[in-house]
């Protein structure tokens, strides 16, 4: 893991470059999670540098001092764009609450992106009462539920599901809790048309937390907007089909830069 420093926090990701000529990338992982999400994605390194980050207090990053919602999402934009100055990357890609904060960039920040990929996420992210008090009170309930069938995966390996649940717990409590409440609170439906930037809306076939219809959404208010649907996948597409996932991607990055 390399490092940054942002507003004095370390902010550790992941980077890989094989040699490939397209834009940079920098990758932008959900509410408690990890830059390892983002394991499969070394493969698109083929073509362009990748980079994937932990937000604060994330992984092996420092934590922030913020209060849940834009305190926390400005917080972890800033994390975005110190990782972005030191990867001159110019391609965001963001799951769940990293789509919102990839959103978020693209409309309040000063930032020259050339595209951006949002998975799993929308311009609103109310989340469910029941999973907000279970946060709050009774963390592992929280964690069986986003692991139930459909939510964060459709059919996955078992050692995917282990996985992702152990980093939550590594997460811990406090900051998961925290991301759901930022993103509980993110609404930028009236603001897509803003963004200026092509961006590819890339949903898991059977993802009930943002549902097919989310992606839909963005990829009609934005100026310039794709769709994909990714088969026999939910949430976590780029995790439990990353095959498809990483041609989805390429295709469009392809297709932007001609």
């Amino acid at each position: 893991m390399e490092t940054t420093t942002n507003f004095g926090r370390e902010i550790a990701y992941d980077y890989s470059d094989r040699g490939g000529g397209g834009a940079p990338a920098l990758l932008v992982h959900g509410g408690g999670g990890t830059h390892a999400v983002w394991k499969s994605q070394h493969r698109l390194s083929d073509e362009r540098p990748v980079a994937a980050l932990d937000l604060s207090g994330h992984g092996e990053s420092d934590d922030v001092d913020a209060s849940p919602g834009f305190t926390t999402l400005s917080a972890y934009a800033d994390d975005v764009l110190a990782v972005a100055e030191a990867t001159d990357a110019r391609v965001l890609v963001g799951n769940s609450l990293g789509g919102a904060i990839v959103m978020h960039v693209l409309l309040e920040r000063e930032f020259d992106a050339d595209a951006a990929v949002l998975t799993g996420t929308g311009a609103r992210l109310g989340v469910l009462e029941d999973l907000l008090e279970w946060l709050k009170n009774d963390f592992e309930r929280a964690l069986e539920f986003l692991h139930g069938e459909n939510r964060f995966f459709h059919d996955p390996d078992p050692r995917i599901r282990d996985l992702s649940m152990e980093t939550m717990r590594e997460t811990g409590q406090e900051i998961t809790r925290r991301d759901f409440l930022t993103s509980h609170q993110f609404d930028v439906r009236d603001q897509l048309d803003e963004i200026d930037v092509p961006v590819l809306a890339v949903y898991g076939e059977y993802d009930q937390l943002t549902p097919p219809w989310y992606h839909e959404y963005i990829a009609e208010n934005v100026a310039d907007g794709t769709l994909e649907e990714i088969d026999d996948a939910a949430h976590l597409a780029m995790l439990e089909q990353p095959e498809a996932f990483n041609e989805a991607v390429t295709s469009f990055l392809e297709a932007v830069e001609g």
